[in-house]
């Protein structure tokens, strides 16, 4: 949990930095800090085992970053940090969350006019005292208001990539208890959702107060409004509250039918059976006084007349419907889910390698291979792109050689056989009129081309619709990334004729992506799922851009199955000789 915590600071150290106008540190901090949040080990067992040496094994931590990491741990604070705060003693998390405004603003509004929070910032945009200063004018100001009112909208959510690792170190926690005879997690973050309000444990225990013990001293707690008997309910450093209820046995499967959600879901069952004169809730099903199901989740679903289903499905969008045609042996029930394990490999991975600190193609070739997949692309960014290092023509055509001398490497010592392959792509950008940065002739020699739009977000919803477009009917596209460029609770989706764009993605065979990165995951579960209908074809990328970022893949994978998608929708499960016909064709 420290691990989340820490990574926390070091962004906003690297804010701070950026205000500074400090050259290359911000970089180093934001790089540590993603290193830290997506480190598969607890950062307080790697020191209490290793010591400083143990914390240079995080990627991006060097020798500075790791001290300040370990004065953390060992006082709970970092000077360096502390310092920065009482020179400008703003909320710089709170304030750069909205869009539009950068480390540098939050400077500016703070020395101009004592700004610390986001209620005093939209106090003086509603002033007009915003346009005012330099560096902003009337637009700036406009957005600005905007950006806050979309912030409100989403406040008291948390990005499942935030949350679920904090609830899956929880549950192995309780797990470990011998009084635990069964556990599982409930609500939003076992349907996947994009957001997560809060977190919900259920649990068998002969001895729920040891259960109840352990709950309320997990480290991260820092207030208990509960405690009860069966009962507990914490709020966590984070932000975000736990409950965990010690349920009776013969009452678990429905108590965790009940505590998944959604709440219309669980409405729409309670009316099947009413109609079917019976009761549902938390505690089982009832005929009269006779419970007739309960222990079991599937008995449950079943005694209603339905088959069991997948929780990332239930959210009333006719999952009910197909999963009692499914019962009935009708045809049209429930789809079969593509599966956590079912992708061979990502499309969307920036090695960064023309950069002094990029992870080279071949660390990143080796680190999807050990993951278990059977290739990845590499996609830089290109050349418009100038705050990413985009490459331009001449730089892709050395890409894509190097990949080929990579592929001639990885091919020896196995007969010439090529068991893992790297692919040669880029993410090129699409510009305003909608075309692409780079010359046809250089995207002709790769072996497949994602385009994004990654500028002018504001552009009306025809002529948005209208330059994507035209990005799909160049031959050479093959992928749209994160085709609506939602960044969750920080920027609403740009404006695009959806029904227009699945459209001209079926006509020109794009792929439209959805993007595993966990504050996108973009697309949205409701376009999955009416792609899918339309018969587009999508990919699951993570937009990583470093190897520990690989198992972003999960995030993508829940969203895809909350939209209905199987595998034969999803190119990157194919393997690579259909996956570049596909390309090719």
């Amino acid at each position: 949990m420290k691990n989340q915590e820490i990574a926390r600071i070091l962004y906003e150290i690297a804010e701070y930095l950026q205000m500074e106008g400090v050259a290359f540190k911000p970089q180093a901090y934001r790089k540590a800090g993603l290193g830290l949040e997506t480190f598969d080990r607890d950062i307080e067992d790697l020191y209490r085992e290793e010591g400083l040496k143990g914390l240079k094994k995080i990627p991006g931590v060097g020798e500075s970053i790791a001290q300040k990491i370990e004065e953390y741990l060992k006082t709970g604070k970092i000077k360096y940090y502390e310092d920065f705060k009482k020179k400008i003693p703003a909320s710089v998390e709170a304030l750069t969350a909205v869009e539009g405004v950068g480390p540098r603003k939050v400077k500016i509004i703070f020395e101009e006019l004592g700004i610390k929070n986001l209620d005093e910032l939209e106090k003086a945009a509603k002033e007009g005292k915003i346009k005012k200063l330099p560096g902003f004018g009337e637009k700036t100001e406009k957005n600005i208001l905007e950006g806050i009112a979309f912030l409100k909208r989403e406040k008291g959510r948390f990005l499942l990539g935030e949350i679920l690792p904090t609830a899956r170190e929880v549950f192995a926690k309780l797990e470990k208890l011998k009084e635990v005879e069964k556990l599982s997690m409930g609500g939003s973050v076992r349907r996947m959702k994009d957001t997560i309000g809060d977190l919900d444990f259920l649990a068998i225990s002969e001895n729920p107060e040891k259960v109840m013990d352990l709950f309320v001293s997990l480290p991260g707690v820092v207030r208990v409004w509960e405690k009860g008997a069966t009962r507990a309910s914490v709020r966590m450093l984070q932000g975000f509250d736990m409950d965990i209820r010690v349920i009776p046995k013969k009452s678990y499967g429905s108590a965790l039918q009940y505590f998944t959600g959604s709440k219309e879901h669980n409405i729409h069952l309670r009316k099947i059976a009413i109609e079917k004169g019976l009761k549902l809730n938390e505690y089982g099903v009832f005929k009269g006084k006779e419970m007739v199901a309960g222990e079991d989740e599937e008995e449950v679903y079943k005694v209603l007349g339905l088959n069991w289903m997948a929780p990332e499905l239930r959210e009333n969008t006719g999952e009910i419907e197909a999963a009692i045609r499914e019962a009935q042996g009708k045809p049209d029930g429930l789809p079969k889910l593509i599966d956590y394990k079912d992708i061979k490999g990502d499309l969307h991975y920036h090695s960064r390698w023309q950069e002094s600190d990029g992870t080279p193609i071949e660390e990143a070739a080796l680190a999807a291979r050990d993951f278990g997949y059977e290739y990845i692309g590499i996609s830089e960014h290109t050349k418009t792109l100038k705050i990413e290092h985009g490459l331009d023509e001449k730089q892709l055509l050395h890409h894509i050689s190097e990949i080929e001398k990579i592929n001639s490497r990885l091919s020896q010592g196995s007969g010439g056989q090529l068991k893992f392959r790297v692919l040669s792509g880029c993410e090129a950008n699409i510009m305003q009129d909608g075309s692409i940065d780079i010359d046809d002739k250089v995207l002709a020699g790769l072996d497949y081309v994602i385009a994004g739009v990654h500028s002018k977000f504001k552009m009306p919803m025809e002529k948005m619709t209208e330059r994507i477009i035209k990005a799909m009917e160049n031959p050479h596209v093959d992928i749209i990334s994160h085709p609506t460029g939602r960044l969750i609770m920080k920027r609403e989706e740009y404006q695009i004729d959806v029904k227009k764009i699945l459209e001209a993605a079926r006509e020109t065979k794009t792929a439209l992506e959805i993007n595993s990165y966990p504050e996108r995951l973009d697309m949205k579960d409701v376009y999955i799922k009416r792609a899918r209908e339309e018969g587009v074809k999508m990919v699951i990328n993570t937009d990583s851009h470093n190897p520990s970022q690989l198992h972003y893949i999960e995030y993508g994978i829940s969203q895809t199955r909350r939209g209905w998608a199987e595998k034969e929708d999803i190119i990157n499960c194919w393997p690579v000789e259909k996956l570049l016909k596909f390309f090719n064709e």
